[in-house]
């Protein structure tokens, strides 16, 4: 995965920088595993914008993404690698032995051709989904669950990677990609290897049109809104607005808002870095 910069022949390719799209093998998804994605427009069921800055954007297709990994035992052959509009990361599509059809998160360096396995005695390599207490200390990991048979939940948008540090007792401790570090139960699955397309976060959109494709509306800073429609409104000229705060009042940076008595609080060995 590399980025590619264009000579700036327009305005908008001035800044552009986007990916080669060099891994990518199909153009067009598996029939049977998408299905149209409906926009709201910001709208609620009387019409009325209730979330703003929403609106317009490319029609989308859902790709439907197993993320739990429940077929054990059963291998399964990588068919293409694809592009997805909803996720960083891109997605591989497996052929399974049995004949089924399912997409997965693609991991760094995953090939097409490659046969993958998901289970308790699938080998800890490259795109195998196995439990966590059958996975080596040490190893990279991602699509981890926290909770056994839910489903990936952490560690699933494009370059990212966790690691399980140690065991303890039932838990195994991962320390994720923000600097937490975590137990987690070791029946909970986890996908061996980093997520693919790790350049991603290097890609630049160059224009503001870029953003009105993805359904994104121009948005407007608090601090030019009046006293009425925001607490940082008002002033006379370029007034800073105070202290940074939300549409309601709350404060918008640096005010923890975790629940402190937040039942998973006890599983957090060490919270992430400021």
């Amino acid at each position: 995965m590399a980025v590619r910069k264009f000579k700036p022949t327009t305005p908008g390719q001035r800044h552009k920088i986007i990916g080669t799209f060099d891994e990518i093998t199909a153009s067009v998804p598996e029939k049977s595993l998408v299905y149209g994605k409906k926009s709201s427009g910001g709208r609620n069921n009387e019409g009325k914008m209730t979330m703003r800055y929403i609106g317009g954007g490319h029609r989308k297709v859902i790709r439907i993404v197993d993320f739990k990994r429940n077929k054990d035992g059963v291998p399964a052959v990588v068919k293409t690698i694809e592009y997805d509009p909803n996720r960083s990361a891109r997605i591989a599509l497996l052929y399974y032995a049995d004949g089924e059809k399912r997409y997965i998160i693609a991991p760094n360096g995953l090939q097409v051709g490659t046969t993958l396995m998901s289970g308790e005695t699938a080998a800890p390599e490259i795109g195998n989904a196995l439990p966590l207490q059958n996975i080596p200390v040490g190893t990279v990991i991602h699509n981890i669950e926290l909770r056994p048979g839910q489903g990936a939940a952490l560690v699933r948008s494009a370059g990212n990677f966790a690691q399980l540090t140690s065991r303890e007792g039932k838990y195994c401790v991962i320390k994720l990609p923000s600097g937490e570090v975590r137990q987690i139960l070791s029946t909970c699955k986890a996908t061996i290897g980093s997520v693919g397309n790790s350049d991603h976060g290097l890609e630049s959109s160059g224009k503001a049109g870029r953003s009105r494709w993805k359904g994104r509306r121009p948005r407007t800073r608090g601090v030019v809104m009046n006293p009425v429609d925001h607490p940082m409104g008002g002033g006379e000229g370029r007034a800073s607005g105070g202290h940074p705060r939300s549409r309601k009042g709350l404060y918008a940076k640096g005010l923890k808002t975790r629940a402190p008595k937040k039942h998973s609080s006890k599983y957090i060995i060490e919270r992430r870095k400021k």
